[in-house]
């Protein structure tokens, strides 16, 4: 049986657009994560980075992989019912670790999330992935938009530097350029959301959000999980998050005592 907050209908949506809204998920731990949000940026690991373009305002804070670091996150990791949720949605027996993330837009910041797919950055593929966007404020205008069914599309997006927009690595001809879903007519999954509220989404699903021009922030923790046919992949340059020292091989499981089993079936 699938926890509580799955319905089946909820794990039909996931396999079909690559997207769901999953209520409440957080709903437990929403002051644990903001406390936690609170010592990543009076205290920013090695990935931080300020996300500015010339002649914008505001601040866009985003870091991960703090979550060995920063007892909050590693609390609501191992405690949530995420890890559960994520083998339901991805139908799989087991959810395995990959990594945290914390986006912050402060009121008034007017650079958006660029579209991509998160995919393309991973060293890991496999049909069975699971990002979960958390929002601890409420969020309306600054909430995750995803286009329905692109996790299905041929060929990736090109992954990009947020800031400079250049291309993360060469193309070589295995990536589409990043489209204008809106200028394109595709189908935009958006949702209002509550501090808690949860957008599951497949690491291949193409994603952004608008800056935030509301007078509130805009805190929200992600969560990477993968399962049962995740593989370790090779790219074709230094991948986001690197993990420097991996020692993986093409093709292997993600190594546990780096990217534990948080529920087998």
């Amino acid at each position: 049986m699938p926890h509580p907050l799955v319905t089946q209908d909820m794990i039909d949506t996931y396999q079909r657009d690559g997207v769901v809204l999953v209520s409440g998920l957080f709903a437990d731990h929403v002051e644990t994560l903001r406390a936690g949000i609170e010592a990543n940026m009076a205290e920013p690991g090695p990935y931080a980075s300020e996300n500015r373009k010339e002649g914008q305002t505001g601040r866009f804070f985003d870091d991960y992989c703090n979550w060995t670091r920063i007892p909050q996150f590693r609390e609501v990791i191992e405690t949530s019912p995420a890890a559960q949720v994520a083998a339901d949605l991805m139908r799989s027996d087991t959810a395995q670790m990959f990594h945290d993330h914390v986006l912050v837009k402060e009121p008034g910041t007017s650079m958006a999330t660029p579209w991509h797919q998160d995919g393309p950055y991973y060293f890991v593929e496999g049909r069975q992935t699971v990002s979960f966007w958390s929002p601890l404020d409420p969020v309306k205008e600054a909430t995750l938009r995803c286009v329905a069914g692109s996790h299905l599309w041929e060929k990736e997006v090109l992954p990009t530097r947020w800031v400079s927009e250049e291309g993360y690595f060469p193309d070589e001809g295995q990536y589409i350029p990043v489209p204008d879903p809106e200028a394109e007519g595709m189908k935009i999954v958006e949702f209002e959301m509550q501090p808690g509220d949860a957008v599951a989404f497949n690491y291949r699903v193409l994603h952004g959000a608008r800056g935030n021009t509301s007078t509130s922030r805009r805190r929200a923790f992600s969560l990477r999980l993968v399962g049962d046919d995740a593989r370790y992949v090779e790219r074709p340059g230094r991948t986001s998050p690197p993990f420097p020292g991996h020692d993986m091989q093409p093709g292997q499981r993600l190594r546990e005592d780096w990217f534990p089993v948080l529920y087998r079936r």
